[in-house]
């Protein structure tokens, strides 16, 4: 089985553009299986400042007490998820919303109580359901919500419930959405790198800004066990005439010098 898992997150959801959804569904024609995991950090923002709530991050985790809780949950489920599924099902892609705690979806434990309140990293993942959704054609849309084995919801970085679901599922790619096609290099995409070639261009300014997160964030999943992850663009095509666009993330000697 084919499968592909792509994270999107929160602020490119509503910049998702007619090319990226025939995308989906060209690889959906040649027989992938998709799930989504997305964030929701803008909306989750916004919200917080209605409530007058600073949001406070620590080693970029948001520290998340009770009341933040609540509030990342009503916008990662109530908002951001209706938001992605509302779109998929609006150009032809069957999707359903699901919480990542519904069904034991997502496991996961406090990664410090202390430090940083309800979040979490996942430990386990439940991949009943997706085969179930598989099954009938249906793309299951994710909140990286989970919850312990007593109950307790937590919040995960979005980026690593990807990876924990992509890893379970024995994803073929892990793909990140985001608003550029890959990392470039005088205008060009470099289409493969490895971690040390990617390490050397973040040290030579070629990866700077913006990008410099992502890629950490490709090479941090791809060290979870992922065979290939990728950064792609939810502006464009990422996806046509069978080849994938964007900047492919390689356990093995990447070909790039």
């Amino acid at each position: 089985m084919n499968i592909l898992v792509i994270k999107c997150g929160g602020s490119i959801i509503n910049e998702l553009s007619e090319s990226f959804f025939n995308s989906i569904k060209e690889l959906q024609n040649r027989g992938y299986h998709i799930v989504f995991v997305h964030g929701g950090g803008p909306d989750i923002n916004s919200m917080l400042e209605k409530f007058e709530i600073e949001p406070v991050f620590e080693d970029g985790l948001r520290k998340t007490t009770t009341e933040v809780l609540e509030i990342v949950e009503l916008m990662l489920a109530g908002k951001s998820n209706r938001s992605l599924v509302h779109k998929l099902e609006s150009h032809g892609i069957k999707a359903v919303g699901l919480n990542g705690s519904d069904g034991g979806i997502l496991t996961g434990d406090y990664i410090d109580e202390q430090k940083l309140g309800a979040v979490g990293e996942i430990q386990q993942v439940n991949t009943e359901l997706f085969g179930l959704l598989f099954e009938k054609g249906y793309c299951p849309v994710l909140t990286p919500i989970s919850s312990t084995e007593e109950g307790n919801k937590l919040n995960v970085n979005a980026d690593m419930a990807a990876g924990s679901v992509a890893k379970a599922l024995s994803a073929d790619m892990c793909l990140f959405v985001t608003d550029v096609q890959g990392v470039l290099k005088n205008g060009q995409i470099i289409e493969k790198l490895n971690e040390t070639e990617t390490k050397n261009l973040i040290m030579d300014g070629s990866i700077h800004g913006g990008m410099i997160p992502k890629v950490n964030t490709a090479l941090s999943v791809l060290n979870k066990g992922i065979e290939e992850v990728m950064i792609v663009s939810g502006k464009d095509h990422f996806y046509q005439g069978g080849q994938f666009i964007g900047t492919k993330f390689l356990q093995e000697e990447g070909v790039f010098q």
